[in-house]
């Protein structure tokens, strides 16, 4: 029988290609890394061996999915007509997916749109959660193309010991964070898998054809699901994995199955996107193109991304700026040397030192940025000195947002979240 016979009976078929590509990111259930992967890297857990955090060259190897050349991001910005981020500039975004089939689409004039999300498992979100909101902005923004927001309350509720009701008041908070960004009511819809499940047959549709393509071996070799996980976990992926899919949003795209999507996410999310590319074609469906950032590293250093669930690994979006003050000046991990003589005479090492790894992700003076790695590297600026220009930066942002944020009601949060047809007709 065929593979799309199989599916055509209700199975799930073997999906080509895809039992060797698990062999490649296949962890244990216990978030062990494999013998010939040190670091641990999949939707749950991260953890780098070295003090300079992820071996991302390794990773792209061990994935499969190929680096963002200088080239690129010079096509990228002829296309659009921009300058690149700085987050793009700086090799924070480092890994793509299919990214040229996108930039070809769009030379042809050809649609398709933006895809990313948040797990709300906090009431506030913090600077790591913002990198791929900013960036995705400024995608936005480029490129001039819809964007679909996905808060996934249901898996906050399945992973964390949150009550539905908890979860679903997370996602209204998050949302509040993200509109804060600065996003486009007419281009943006953002929306909750509790909720827009039951608003939207279509979405819950694809999430099954999703699931019958996925056999449980499959799952388990992707995730690492073990034998006393709840099926909630094991089906979750599937709901991930819809939003890849353009008639999810009839409201938006009518019934058009020809629009693909580009995902700007953290490379630990990759492992949902990877199943999704496997099932996509036999359903019918573009491949989704993904673009992978880097980790936004914890204040005690980059072998470890920034959690919600640490409130001294993390700066949110609610912290005052003496909390930011004291936050840094506390637990930032310092790449410098234990005396000033020493600092003076050998210099501090901006690999490790989690202030001048904050600037490479929110400074946007490129210039002064070399400069400051410049006189680190030197010993001519000292750490104190090197967190002083972080915490005054990082104060302004979240002022910044704060402000936004405080003008967005829970009115404005239902306008984003309701189902309707944006600024584009299709």
């Amino acid at each position: 029988m065929t593979n799309t016979e199989t599916a055509q009976n209700g199975g799930a078929s073997a999906l080509p290609g895809m039992e060797e590509q698990l062999e490649n990111m296949r962890v244990s259930g216990d978030g062990a890394p494999s013998e010939e992967d040190e670091d641990i890297v999949n939707p749950w857990t991260v953890c780098g061996k070295s003090d300079a955090g992820i071996d991302y060259d390794k990773l792209i190897k061990r994935f499969g999915c190929e680096k963002i050349t200088p080239e690129l991001v010079e096509r990228l910005e002829r296309i659009t007509g921009k300058p690149a981020h700085p987050l793009l500039k700086r090799g924070i975004f480092f890994s793509h997916r299919d990214l040229k089939f996108i930039l070809d689409r769009k030379e042809a004039g050809k649609p398709f749109y933006l895809y990313t999300g948040r797990g709300p498992s906090s009431h506030a979100m913090h600077l790591g959660h913002l990198v791929p909101f900013m960036f995705t902005k400024w995608l936005q923004e480029a490129f001039d193309v819809p964007l679909v927001i996905q808060l996934t309350d249901d898996e906050k509720f399945l992973w964390k010991n949150l009550t539905v009701e908890e979860a679903q008041k997370c996602a209204v908070e998050n949302a509040k964070d993200i509109i804060a960004c600065g996003f486009d009511k007419e281009k943006t819809f953002i929306f909750a898998d509790f909720s827009y499940i039951g608003q939207c047959p279509a979405f819950y549709q694809n999430i099954a054809l999703i699931s019958r393509s996925i056999t449980f071996n499959q799952a388990k070799g992707c995730f690492g699901f073990g034998d006393s996980d709840c099926i909630g976990k094991i089906h979750f992926p599937s709901i991930e994995a819809a939003p890849c899919f353009a008639t999810s949003f009839p409201h938006i795209f009518k019934k058009r199955k020809d629009i693909p999507c580009l995902i700007p996410c953290a490379i630990d999310q990759d492992p949902y996107f990877r199943m999704t590319r496997d099932v996509s074609p036999k359903l019918g469906f573009h491949k989704p193109a993904l673009m992978h950032s880097s980790f936004f590293p914890a204040l005690q250093g980059a072998k470890t991304k920034m959690s919600a669930s640490d409130e001294n690994s993390a700066i949110f979006l609610t912290d005052t700026a003496n909390q930011i003050k004291k936050k840094i000046n506390k637990y930032a991990f310092s790449g410098g040397q234990t005396t000033v003589e020493e600092h003076r005479a050998l210099g501090g090492n901006c690999d490790v030192d989690i202030s001048y790894q904050y600037l490479r992700f929110f400074y946007e003076d490129d210039e002064k940025l070399a400069q400051i790695k410049e006189d680190y590297t030197s010993g001519k600026l000292l750490t104190g000195e090197l967190k002083a220009i972080l915490i005054a930066e990082l104060q302004k942002l979240v002022a910044e947002i704060q402000l936004r944020r405080a003008t967005v009601t829970d009115g404005v949060v239902e306008e984003f979240m309701t189902p309707r047809a944006l600024k584009y007709n299709f």
